[in-house]
């Protein structure tokens, strides 16, 4: 629902916590959804379309929203789909400024997020932390909020294919791997289906379990997910990846830059290292340490095409001693040499 917005009182909602007394439900909760060029479709319709059956199941709009785009134009997603908007990034801050109906701002973007910084969206965003109205930032928005200096000594999450280019441009960053991570007022979330995850604890607190967990049976999920989970780039059941092994290669994502060697991972899983390369070479058919360095290698490539920075830096956060071995492990793994690969 695409509707102009009345005055409204943000306060009520600020201190979003699970011990927190459902709100009164009186109110409607008034949300403005800034959508970058690019932006996640999945991101934001698993966003907004439980709140759009909250209202449903209800029988009364306890949520609103309005869509914004830079300049008020339609916004094409990053699937190719055309979004057309009710508003601009200028009278957003208009109304934030005011004090006018705005209960939340959603940052909601896509893959190339590193070029959609703007005044305009630094604006609204640095307003509405001077005003305590809450942001949610949806997968790469935390980039946003990072680039616009807000998030300095926070903890946050954002998609798991930026979290090691967003670790390394913004070095103070907390950035955890969790689905979302609620900070006072700023709220980062890892985006696609975790979208899902953090709306229906916003349901929930504002309309009670009950009736979030009706709108969960209707969207077919069964249930969500706490903020605390984790995300996986791979899971136990994956072909054929059985727990140990996942278990594994996630202690290896939490050691790139600083590899371990096999027998202090067999250690942590309490397992021998034998036990350890007979499961990784029945689960991926390659050698744990060789699984390792294709991790590293991989993590590398991203940092490659998604940062500016150089190689050797690169190099060393992805726990290579030179780049001169950076370099042939990266051709033999590739194909080419690294400097090939900035986008």
């Amino acid at each position: 629902m695409n509707a102009p917005f009345s005055t409204g009182d943000h306060s009520r909602i600020l201190g979003w916590s699970p011990s927190r007394q459902v709100i009164d439900t009186q109110d409607v909760y008034r949300l403005v959804i800034l959508a970058l060029p690019g932006f996640s479709l999945l991101s934001l319709s698993s966003f907004v379309d439980p709140l759009r059956i909250a209202n449903s199941v209800s029988g009364r709009s306890f949520f609103e929203w309005t869509i914004a785009s830079l300049d008020g134009q339609p916004v094409e997603c990053a699937s190719g789909f055309v979004l057309s908007v009710g508003s601009d990034f200028a009278s957003t801050g208009e109304c934030v400024q005011a004090g006018k109906g705005t209960n939340m701002v959603i940052v909601c973007a896509g893959e190339r997020v590193e070029r959609q910084t703007s005044a305009a969206l630094s604006k609204i965003l640095r307003l509405c932390k001077r005003r305590g109205v809450p942001i949610a930032a949806l997968g790469t928005a935390t980039w946003l909020l990072a680039d616009s200096g807000l998030l300095d000594g926070t903890a946050c999450t954002i998609h798991w294919d930026k979290r090691a280019a967003l670790s390394e441009k913004f070095g103070r960053l907390q950035v955890t791997d969790r689905l979302f991570v609620r900070d006072t007022h700023l709220l980062t979330c890892a985006g696609e289906f975790a979208s899902f995850d953090l709306v229906m604890e916003l349901i929930s607190e504002r309309l009670g379990r009950d009736t979030a967990l009706t709108v969960c049976r209707h969207t077919t999920a069964g249930y969500w997910r706490p903020a605390s989970d984790r995300q996986w780039t791979i899971n136990a059941g994956e072909a054929g990846i059985c727990k140990p092994v996942a278990e594994v290669i996630r202690i290896m994502e939490e050691h790139i830059e600083d590899p371990l060697p096999l027998r202090d991972i067999a250690k942590c899983v309490g397992r021998s290292q034998r036990q350890i390369e007979r499961l990784f070479q029945r689960s991926v058919s390659l050698s744990p340490m060789r699984f390792y360095l294709h991790l590293r290698l991989n993590r590398a490539k991203r940092l490659i095409a998604q940062t500016e920075l150089p190689i050797i830096e690169i190099a060393i956060a992805c726990g290579f001693v030179s780049a001169s071995h950076f370099s042939k492990c990266f051709r033999e793994a590739f194909g080419a040499n690294p400097s090939t690969c900035r986008g």
